[in-house]
């Protein structure tokens, strides 16, 4: 059972990724929208709607912080062309270029294809704000194995709000609809033990709809599909996303700012790989409290003086981090000098570039 539960997490991480993209792209088509970005354009007489330049969103993204460079925005946002989120005006690009070339968000135009992967996505969203709404009882702190987990809501009270809510007509199609929420990774079972069915089992929300999506998280899904290492630094910071006076990361607004001015060894740059997340946006759920100490990453002990001495094989780099609600997503250790010693995948600092 552990082995097909693991697989179908497998599955449903890599779908998940799927949705973040989807998310990620609707966020920044509003913004974009609001700024005035997207309009109604001419070109050689003829009038294209609701497109936008090419080089006028590499530049709008590099003074909204969204990406470092000219070359990193490219990447983020071949992303979005390769998911079918944009294409060019007149489908002639499959590359995105930083030229002054048109291009529009296939919402805008009726073309974004509905599939049925995307189609389950868009009702998860809907029942998530439905779920998430003031009036809404459904979700509450209940007991499972003698483990006490948060927002948590009974498979078959959850059977009983959709067929009320006319999501579905009868417990067995409420309760297909409740293993396809799951196997797209919008909901999940407290403890990952079990498939979704009519029972009395606790089960959670595990997409966050709602959070704010950042573009350079589009170019770490590699570690989004590696499940969480139980001696992650970031466990307490995942778990604890919703208990913020218990948590040692809580330590910033949203709007904050953090500069860290790092030297590091041109040849040893790596990113923490070990530390992956299952899940690629802050999970509702409350696990049980796991002590994470992980190993130090230095190879050997490295002196502040070695690091500022002329012609020495390191290289000085300034990050600017602005905080989420639970914090910066970095680990710092030992001092004179510190070192990061692990970086949260899909936290602020990795956004911003920062690595081990």
């Amino acid at each position: 059972m552990e082995e097909g539960m693991s697989g179908m997490q497998q599955k449903a991480a890599e779908l998940e990724h799927m949705a973040e993209v989807l998310l990620t792209g609707e966020q920044l088509r509003l913004r974009l929208h609001e700024e005035k970005v997207i309009k109604d354009r001419r070109h050689h007489l003829k009038t294209y709607p609701n497109c936008f330049v090419a080089k006028e969103l590499i530049d709008w993204l590099i003074d909204h912080k969204e990406a470092s460079d000219r070359e990193t925005a490219i990447k983020l946002v071949q992303k979005l062309l390769d998911h079918s989120i944009i294409h060019h005006v007149c489908d002639e690009h499959k590359e995105f270029k930083d030229v002054k070339l048109f291009y529009r968000f296939r919402k805008d135009d009726g073309t974004f294809p509905l599939d049925n992967e995307v189609k389950v996505f868009m009702r998860g969203q809907r029942l998530y704000e439905k779920l998430m709404s003031s009036e809404n009882t459904l979700l509450q702190a209940r007991e499972e194995e003698g483990v006490k987990y948060e927002r948590t809501f009974v498979a078959s009270e959850f059977i009983d709000w959709l067929i009320q809510e006319g999501e579905a007509t009868t417990r067995a199609e409420a309760e297909q609809l409740g293993r396809r929420l799951l196997e797209h990774g919008i909901i999940q079972h407290v403890s990952n033990k079990h498939h979704f069915m009519d029972s009395n089992l606790l089960y959670q929300c595990r997409m966050n709809f709602r959070r704010r999506r950042r573009l350079m998280e589009l170019l770490t899904e590699k570690s989004r599909l590696v499940p969480e290492s139980q001696d992650s630094p970031f466990c307490l910071r995942k778990q604890n996303h919703d208990n913020r006076k218990h948590t040692s990361f809580l330590s910033v607004s949203p709007t904050k700012e953090i500069k860290i001015v790092s030297a590091v060894r041109r040849s040893s740059m790596s990113s923490c790989g070990s530390s992956g997340y299952f899940s690629s946006s802050p999970t509702l759920s409350s696990s049980p409290p796991v002590l994470c100490n992980p190993k130090s990453v230095l190879k050997r002990p490295v002196t502040a003086d070695e690091l500022l001495m002329p012609g020495a094989p390191y290289v000085r780099k300034t990050f600017t981090i602005v905080g989420d609600a639970v914090g910066w997503g970095f680990v710092v250790r030992g001092s004179k000098p510190c070192h990061i010693q692990a970086v949260d995948p899909s936290g602020p600092a990795a956004a911003a570039g920062m690595k081990v």
